[in-house]
């Protein structure tokens, strides 16, 4: 991994939405504009997804 970082290369699964979209999908959601099953419509990707971006700076660092 330590070789792979020095030539550039990060590792891991490129995430699904861009910060831009993370964001505008948390004001959807605060704003109860949407349900998280529109707000995943619209981006095309699972419910599940869409979780893991809600309120993602809202948890502590440490857990």
């Amino acid at each position: 991994m330590a070789a792979a970082r020095a030539r550039g290369r990060k590792g891991g699964r490129r995430p699904k939405l861009t910060a831009h979209q993370a964001e505008l999908a948390q004001q959807l959601y605060d704003a109860r504009e949407k349900t998280v099953q529109e707000i995943a419509d619209l981006f095309t990707v699972p419910r599940s997804t869409i979780y893991g971006y809600l309120n993602k700076s809202d948890q502590p660092s440490g857990a």
